[in-house]
Parts: C-alpha cells; sequence; structure tokens
C-alpha cells in the first residue's frame, strides 16, 4: 500500500448508531442469502424431486454460487467506480436489494429443479451486489483500531439471519412460497436505514478524487465506468499476502460448506431425528449462541491486541474439531455439542480473519473490487463443495468421510495464515 493510499485510510472511529444501521443491512442479506440455502431449497427440492434431492440441491446451490463468483467482484468494482451524490455503495446496497427480492420472489413460483436453480441464480445477482457495497464500508469508514470488533458486529448477523430466517419461514409462515416472499420484503426493509442515514466519508471521497485526478487524460465519467478484465487479477507473487489470506478464507470456507450442505440430511438419515427440520433450528440456535459469545468478544481481543493470525489459526482448530466430532459420533447430543463449537470457532473467525484481510487489500481505491475476489473465496466453495460432498458421500464414507474432509481442510487454512507477513 502506498504512502497516499496509508493517508487515505479512516481515522474517525464510527459510533453505534452507524454500527447497528449496517448489522441491520447484513441481518436482512443474510437472511435471503442462508435461510434458502439452509431450508427453503432443500424443502423446494425436496417436493420436486425427493429421490434425487442430494444431486438436485447441489446442482441449484453449486451453480448459484458460480453466479456469485462472478457477480460480486464485478459489482464490487463497478461500485469503486460509481460517483454522484450518493456515494459509491449506497446505490448497489438499495439496488442489489431490490433485484436479490425480485430473484426471491421468481424462485418461489417454481416447480422444476431447473426454473428453481434459474430463480435463485437471479437472487445471486441481486445480493451479491448488495454484498459488494456492505464489504466495503468497513474499510472505507472503520479505522483499522477498530475494525475487528465492528466486524464481530457485522459477522453476527452471517448467523442470526440463518436463526431469524428459519424461525420465519418455519413458524411464521406456512408454505415456501410465504417464505421466499417474506425474505424478499424484509431484504428491501433491512437496507433501507443504512442507506437513508448514512453518508460516503470525507476520507472516501478525497481519496477517489485524488485516484482519478493521477490520469488527466481520461474524463471521470469513463474512468468511473471503465471495467477491464484485467482489473479483477491480483497477482499472489506482487501481493503475496493478499494470496494467502485469499487462500486460507478458502479453505475455511470450503471445510464449513462441506460441513453444513447437507444438514438437514446427515440428521434425517444418518442421526435419525424424528424432525430435522426442527433439529436443524436447534443446531443453528446453538451455533449462533457459540458465534455471539465470541464474535465482538473476539474482535475487541484482537484489535486491543494488535494481533489477528493466532486468533485465526485457533479459531480454525476449534471449527476443525466439531467436524471431527461429527466424523466419529452420529448422535443428536454430538451434534448439538458440535454445533455449539462450530459457532464458538466461527464468530471469532469471521471477526478477526475480515479485519486481516482489510489490512492486506492492495488498493485503498479499490476495496470493494479487492474484496469482491476475497468473497470469491465465500462462493466458490458452494459450487466445489456439492462436487466434492456428493461423491464422498456416495462412495468414499458417507458422512463419516464428509466431516473427517471437513475438518482436513478447515485446519489446513488455520495453519497457512501463518504465512502473511504484513500483518501481526
Amino acid at each position: 500500500m502506498t504512502t497516499q493510499e496509508l493517508h487515505s485510510e479512516p481515522r474517525a472511529r464510527v459510533g453505534g448508531g452507524w454500527t447497528s444501521a449496517l448489522a441491520l443491512a447484513c441481518l436482512g442479506l443474510y437472511m435471503a442469502f442462508l435461510t434458502p440455502i439452509q431450508v427453503l431449497l432443500a424443502e423446494q427440492i425436496d417436493a420436486i424431486d425427493p429421490a434425487g434431492k442430494e444431486l438436485a440441491l447441489g446442482w441449484a446451490t453449486g451453480t448459484g454460487a458460480l453466479v456469485a463468483v462472478v457477480a460480486n467482484p464485478l459489482a464490487g468494482a463497478l461500485s469503486d467506480r460509481t460517483g454522484g451524490r450518493f456515494g459509491r455503495r449506497r446505490p448497489w446496497i438499495l439496488g442489489g436489494a431490490v433485484a436479490g427480492a425480485a430473484g426471491l420472489a421468481v424462485t418461489s413460483a417454481q416447480t422444476t429443479v431447473v426454473g428453481v436453480t434459474l430463480g435463485w441464480c437471479l437472487a445471486q445477482l441481486g445480493l451479491n451486489a448488495m454484498l459488494a457495497g456492505t464489504s466495503a464500508v468497513v474499510p472505507d469508514q472503520v479505522p483499522v483500531s477498530q475494525r475487528a470488533a465492528v466486524s464481530g458486529w457485522i459477522g453476527i448477523p452471517q448467523t442470526l439471519g440463518l436463526v431469524v430466517g428459519a424461525l420465519l419461514v418455519t413458524m411464521v409462515v406456512t408454505s415456501t412460497a410465504a417464505g421466499y416472499l417474506l425474505l424478499a420484503l424484509l431484504v428491501v426493509l433491512c437496507a433501507l436505514p443504512f442507506v437513508v442515514l448514512t453518508r460516503d466519508p470525507r476520507e472516501a471521497r478525497e481519496a477517489r478524487e485524488a485516484r482519478e485526478a493521477r490520469d488527466p487524460r481520461v474524463p471521470r465519467e469513463a474512468r468511473r465506468a471503465r471495467v477491464r478484465l484485467g482489473d479483477f487479477l491480483v497477482n499472489p507473487r506482487t501481493h503475496p499476502d493478499f494470496g494467502w489470506a485469499w487462500l486460507t478464507r478458502f479453505l475455511v470456507m470450503l471445510g464449513n460448506a462441506l460441513g453444513t450442505l447437507y444438514l438437514l440430511y446427515f440428521l434425517k438419515d444418518a442421526v435419525r431425528h424424528a424432525r430435522p427440520d426442527e433439529g436443524v433450528l436447534v443446531l443453528t440456535l446453538l451455533y449462533t449462541a457459540g458465534v455471539v459469545v465470541t464474535a465482538v468478544a473476539g474482535g475487541v481481543v484482537s484489535d486491543r491486541w494488535g494481533r489477528r493470525k493466532a486468533l485465526v489459526s485457533v479459531s480454525s482448530v476449534v471449527m476443525g474439531a466439531a467436524s471431527l466430532l461429527l466424523t466419529f459420533w452420529h448422535t443428536w447430543p454430538v451434534a448439538m455439542a458440535a454445533a455449539l463449537l462450530l459457532g464458538l470457532g466461527f464468530g471469532a473467525y469471521i471477526a478477526v480473519d475480515q479485519a486481516l484481510i482489510t489490512q492486506v487489500l492492495p488498493s485503498a481505491g479499490d476495496r470493494a473490487k479487492d474484496l469482491g475476489v476475497i468473497n470469491i473465496a465465500n462462493s466458490a466453495p458452494q459450487v466445489l463443495g456439492p462436487a466434492l460432498a456428493a461423491p464422498v458421500v456416495a462412495y468414499a464414507g458417507g458422512y463419516a468421510g464428509l466431516y473427517l474432509t471437513s475438518a482436513v481442510v478447515t485446519f489446513l487454512g488455520g495453519i497457512l495464515v501463518w504465512r502473511i507477513r504484513s500483518v501481526p
């Protein structure tokens, strides 16, 4: 990062109102993201094709994640180039929420696996545009000394969104279609307070103007709109810490995807839970409790201690241990213990690792695009997860093999974070 870019780092601490509004937007986003994957898509596809539900669910979620791999960095790059009175991020947060809501509404009406997949892809386009905006406002506006704590607060909705969403679609509404429509409404409503009540900071405007001023040959509007394929390439040789941060996030999220994709079917077929839908809800509540305990606390400790890698590594080990429990014991009490342990690990991980990532971004002027590239590490496992999980369950040890694989890749992610040099 250049001296000029270091000076563009935010200095003023954000307040509780700003953090709460962003957390609410993230709550709506993750309700719309995660509830369909964990509950609605599984139920909808089970009703359409009960015999081939595992493969069909893998195709739907994997194709949607492939769309996310492209949509997130593209929306981020366009957000970096967006100007005008509404700033760089807010148009994409609100526009993405509206587009994602439209995709959920389309998905709700589908009666074929192909239709469900196409509707979910449309939802992924919009929701990833919203994610690009919400991800970038943290390095845009939060100083490094506060970043892990704020990341903890906005990390809680990643799990709380699933809990609230699951409660709503199982307890409040009476059909899968109504569940999709309720989520569509909520994702827009939750985005509005942040969009209406916040503004781009002075530092972000100054950094953007300084960046545009470096190339006076190109008109300002053309610079904002121009997006080239090369813009998305980050050379890991030039920026090795960014490359290692990407790889470690990818491995940990791949382990998470392998461990959670077939949770409903695991409870139904391996644990023999009498009511697997309710079982998923109980496990999600335990997982969320663990996240709430460690997310903000882990972020505060990391900010005050000034260290990131040790906490990322320890939290990865905790998550891997949860998968090991499910490798050897397929019982309901062990499943509950593993869910709590996984939450404790993930809460600290998502807060501290997100702060670490914002400190290795190659350019302050391309934060949303670079975070979009990082978010590929979140989305790509949703593509590869089904491709790996289905054959493992079918031919390589069943659910025991699946959770052992999850543990191994999570442990590896926790080890490789030590290759990052520029962050303690």
